[in-house]
């Protein structure tokens, strides 16, 4: 069974577009960097702890199946083809299997870590009960028939978590409209850098990848500045603008991963589920 530990609604429709059935189980942890924390580093930990935190909700608590404040996502009219080689303009690669827990993160160009028996006795034992089939209490959350799934495969998390960053400063999302103004000038005729950190927790292994993706930004006056924040799209999203909403107007190129810069990018979610047999679903003749 497939989670998406998130309350984006960016990332489901990308998730969804993809062809991939899921459900949604938001993760609710801080998200605030630690002091002077390196950026990818921050995503990628953020991302890990969204995903652990849910995997452990679910499957500690003896669900093993959607909670109330979850919804099943089904795509089966889209077609999605994994891409195994590294991707233009990214820093991300395919996972390499890790014994620890915990340690650097690989040199750039390589930003990705994947952890083995990470889970304790207790969590990997639940997990092994997870068949893909809802409990007697859950009947209507989600239709098993949807997920294209082998009966063994376990509870299978996956998180992710997006920042701008400028001259190495992290841009979250703005905590008020002054603060996205701020933002926004800051921008200004620049080119900055969006990174995503994603997280995949399992019974046995936790793996973690992040993807980079550069972005040019026109100069704003502001008049354009304040007509945007006033529209309120800039308010719950990373560096204070969408590059799928409005602010496209000011992004005459990017280099790297479209996606990345949307909140999820797919090339790299599709490899790392690929090992898990979770394929997107064929096209609807």
């Amino acid at each position: 069974m497939l989670v998406l530990a998130s309350a984006s609604p960016r990332r489901r429709e990308l998730l969804a577009q993809a062809g991939y059935s899921f459900t949604v189980h938001p993760a609710h942890i801080p998200e605030d960097p630690l002091p002077n924390e390196d950026p990818i580093a921050c995503v990628s930990r953020l991302a890990r702890e969204k995903a652990e935190a849910v995997y452990d909700e679910l499957v500690l608590k003896g669900q093993g199946t959607p909670g109330l404040d979850s919804e099943t996502w089904d795509s089966t009219n889209l077609h999605s083809t994994p891409n195994h080689a590294l991707y233009q303009g990214t820093t991300s690669v395919v996972p390499q299997k890790r014994k620890k827990k915990t340690g650097a993160l690989a040199p750039e160009g390589t930003h990705s870590e994947s952890t083995k028996a990470l889970a304790s006795d207790q969590r990997a034992a639940a997990a092994l009960q997870v068949l893909g089939a809802p409990g007697p209490s859950h009947l209507g959350t989600w239709e098993s028939t949807n997920l294209n799934l082998p009966s063994t495969t376990s509870l299978t998390v996956l998180a992710a978590d997006t920042i701008v960053t400028l001259d190495n400063q992290i841009l979250g999302k703005p905590s008020d409209p002054a603060d996205a103004a701020r933002m926004l000038r800051l921008l200004s005729g620049r080119i900055h850098r969006v990174i995503t950190g994603v997280a995949l927790v399992t019974a046995s292994s936790t793996q973690v990848a992040a993807e980079s993706t550069a972005v040019s930004f026109r100069a704003l006056t502001e008049q354009e500045i304040a007509a945007y924040i006033a529209t309120g799209e800039p308010l719950d999203k990373a560096g204070a603008y969408a590059i799928q909403g409005r602010a496209a107007r000011w992004i005459p190129r990017i280099e790297g991963d479209y996606f990345n810069v949307v909140g999820l990018p797919i090339a790299l979610v599709s490899t790392l589920l690929k090992p898990f047999e979770f394929h997107a679903a064929p096209p609807t003749l």
